[in-house]
């Protein structure tokens, strides 16, 4: 799927309000495309949000020149939060992209979340995690991701 034009502002997305400084968020970090802030429900205290200003609703919306300062972005932010004093000894990122996911809101944001040892929080693996497919599933399925990318 190719980046679509997308609108800047969707009048009732939640981070297009806030980008517009129509709802409030706690700012950690802003520039001329992307905003970062805190959640606010956090799994962990320092947990973030980066967006781009712009709106797309999906990963697979936003244009190859918007998708790069969005994760530079998290990187200054995840660089930060291990210098902030907060309890950070190694950084999560990560991406719900659509419902099945766990997206909630349909504009774009990668959560930095700080973690450190027995901080209770975990990710869970899905059925089939664990399970060694054989080499020929694994190339077919990598034909199939290969020929979708040729299609970009």
């Amino acid at each position: 799927m190719r980046a679509r034009s997308l609108p800047v502002s969707v009048p009732d997305c939640i981070f297009c309000r806030i980008v517009k400084r129509e709802a409030p968020a706690s700012i950690v970090y802003e520039d001329e495309t992307t905003l970062a802030f805190l959640d606010i429900r956090p799994m962990i205290t320092g947990h973030t949000l980066v967006i781009p200003k712009s709106h797309a609703a999906y990963l697979e919306d936003l244009s190859k020149d918007s998708s790069g300062p969005i994760l530079e972005t998290a990187r200054k932010v995840a660089a930060a939060l291990r210098r902030s004093g907060l309890p950070c000894e190694a950084v999560n990122l990560w991406l719900a992209n659509g419902k099945a996911a766990g997206q909630e809101v349909f504009h774009v944001h990668f959560h930095v979340l700080p973690r450190f040892g027995g901080d209770g929080f975990g990710i869970r693996a899905g059925r089939g995690y664990g399970r060694t497919p054989e080499r020929t599933e694994l190339d077919g399925t990598a034909e199939k991701i290969r020929r979708a990318l040729e299609d970009q």
